[in-house]
């Protein structure tokens, strides 16, 4: 063995980032325990469906204005760390101000600038994930995995603690608990050097010309749309069917732990299809798993459903974090992530949940998974045809050169 193959080998032992951000990962997600639970939270405080989906996804909708602002300040300071720790602190502080009030008001404020804070760490973590497993020969979902792997964890350890001895109001001791590890964890974070030239201004452009992208951008909206509203409205659809707050959590750690193999294996295979043509075939399974959801009005049937994220979610969000990867310069990745995130987490999440709440209170849950199904349904429409119209871009363009020669 030379000197040099020796050195490169001890690099690799002594190595702890993928380690690291497998921990981050894991307590990060684990964090997410307040999303199930909250709805929940606020009913037991009185408030209708209505007003749980605006204060669900009031702060998405802010961040959104400010996602790639935290996407474009890494790449410009080429840290992700600091951000991602000035993030988490004020989102810690908000959750404070959150469980300490009382009125309406009040309620709104603090948990629209938890998530507003909250939210654009993910995309940021996603990032130096992406640049730490590409450097290092290895797949982002094998890392993203214990992500799912957290949240599952904790949701089943938090939906005991709340079922059977706490209840719904110590939700915060919960949440805040989590937040021990990951804050320990980030100080042992390096930054990942940026590959390509220096962020800038000027380098944005690429992003705003990329009309594919933009495209793009646009139909991730629109199947996100009955996602993110399943996301905020599932627990009190549960609920009100008969399910108990400790079948809330399980039923969520249910959903992850079945995304869990999507992540450790899709990523090796997705440069064998079109990213089009697999998210096309996502939102047909999308469009009948909503569809069971609507017919159903077990809590049981319900549970067993959520197992479908396997096929769904998880295969639709590697496969998006993958398309804009490959699609954009290596030096916008996070603002690239930070603009996924903005449409996923952001505009899809409060027109999701504001259309859940609405049709929840007015014609019942089971309405809100008809409207879902319909529009997964009207979106893998679209990107298959999509995926026609440039394949057959592609073909012309290929005739083209072939003329020439």
């Amino acid at each position: 063995m030379s000197q040099k193959q020796a050195v490169l080998d001890l690099g690799r032992k002594t190595d702890t980032q993928l380690v690291t951000l497998r921990g981050l990962q894991f307590w990060l997600y684990a964090t997410n325990v307040l999303s199930p639970f909250l709805p929940v939270y606020f009913q037991a405080k009185g408030y209708s469906s209505g007003q749980i989906g605006f204060m669900m996804m009031l702060g998405p909708l802010l961040a959104v204005f400010f996602q790639p602002v935290w996407g474009y300040l890494s790449d410009r300071l080429g840290t992700v760390k600091k951000i991602v720790f000035l993030l988490w602190t004020l989102s810690i502080l908000s959750s404070i101000g959150l469980f300490a009030s009382t009125g309406y008001g009040p309620t709104l404020a603090f948990v629209t600038l938890l998530y507003f804070f909250w939210l654009p760490s993910l995309p940021l973590m996603d990032s130096i994930t992406i640049k730490a497993t590409e450097r290092r020969g290895q797949s982002f979902g094998s890392v993203r995995l214990f992500g799912s792997l957290g949240y599952t964890v904790v949701l089943i350890v938090g939906g005991v603690l709340l079922g059977k001895w706490f209840g719904i109001s110590s939700l915060s001791l919960i949440f805040w608990a989590t937040w021990a590890v990951p804050l320990v964890l980030l100080f042992k974070l390096r930054d990942e050097p940026a590959s390509g030239e220096r962020m800038s201004l000027q380098s944005l452009k690429p992003i705003l010309k990329n009309k594919s992208f933009l495209w793009f951008l646009l139909l991730v909206f629109i199947i996100s749309v009955p996602h993110r509203m399943h996301d905020v409205m599932f627990s009190l659809y549960l609920t009100e069917a008969g399910g108990s707050d400790s079948m809330v959590g399980w039923s969520w750690a249910l959903a992850a732990a079945a995304e869990i193999p999507a992540f450790a294996l899709l990523s090796r295979h997705l440069h064998r299809v079109r990213e089009f043509n697999l998210i096309g075939l996502v939102c047909l399974l999308y469009t009948f798993r909503w569809l069971a959801y609507a017919i159903t009005k077990d809590p049981w049937v319900m549970f067993a459903l959520q197992a479908g994220a396997a096929v769904t979610f998880a295969v639709f969000w590697i496969t998006v974090v993958h398309y804009t990867v490959n699609i954009l310069p290596k030096q916008l990745t996070s603002t690239g992530q930070s603009l996924l995130a903005m449409v996923f987490l952001g505009f899809a999440g409060i027109t999701g949940g504001s259309i859940g709440g609405w049709l929840e209170d007015h014609h019942g849950g089971s309405s809100m998974y008809v409207f879902a199904a319909i529009v997964s349904l009207a979106a893998g429409m679209i990107f298959f045809g999509s995926e026609i119209v440039a394949r057959r871009r592609r073909e012309t363009a290929l005739l083209k050169q072939i003329s020439k020669l």
